[in-house]
């Protein structure tokens, strides 16, 4: 039996989408640390930034549009954030030991990653993220 179009279609309208939000997720992960990294702070304002991205590749892949699609713009930022703080603090406290970034991933523990990123995120960078959920929001809409 030959696939048509119309079989097709709610598969790639959902793994398309969701393949280039996990791109833009590590993609502006790597990036937004790599800028934290340099310049020795959190740069919360890439959340906006990731934000504005993630939105753009779902409506480059075409995903649903309304709250699902928003809703998965949301979800993304969100991952993304919580990734990339993850991956700061990480890098921050493994560079200095020697530890590869896998290494370092990996042995930074949730409660010290907690204490970690609760001195490093102050009120601005919360706001940040906010504006960065309303903006995943309202582009993903």
């Amino acid at each position: 039996m030959i696939a048509t179009p119309a079989h097709t279609a709610p598969r790639t309208r959902v793994a398309f989408p969701l393949l280039l939000a996990v791109l833009g997720i590590f993609g502006m992960s790597a990036v937004w640390a790599l800028v934290a990294l340099i310049v020795d702070r959190q740069c919360a304002w890439m959340a906006v930034l990731t934000a504005a991205d993630i939105a753009l590749l779902l409506r480059l892949g075409r995903a649903a549009p309304g709250m699902p699609r928003a809703a998965m713009a949301v979800f993304a930022t969100l991952i993304t954030i919580a990734l990339t703080n993850w991956t700061i603090a990480a890098t921050q406290m493994g560079g200095p030991m020697g530890l590869k970034l896998i290494d370092s991933f990996q042995r930074l523990g949730t409660d010290h990653a907690q204490t970690l990123l609760g001195l490093a995120n102050q009120p601005a960078e919360l706001a940040w993220y906010a504006v960065a959920v309303i903006v995943a929001v309202w582009l993903g809409r």
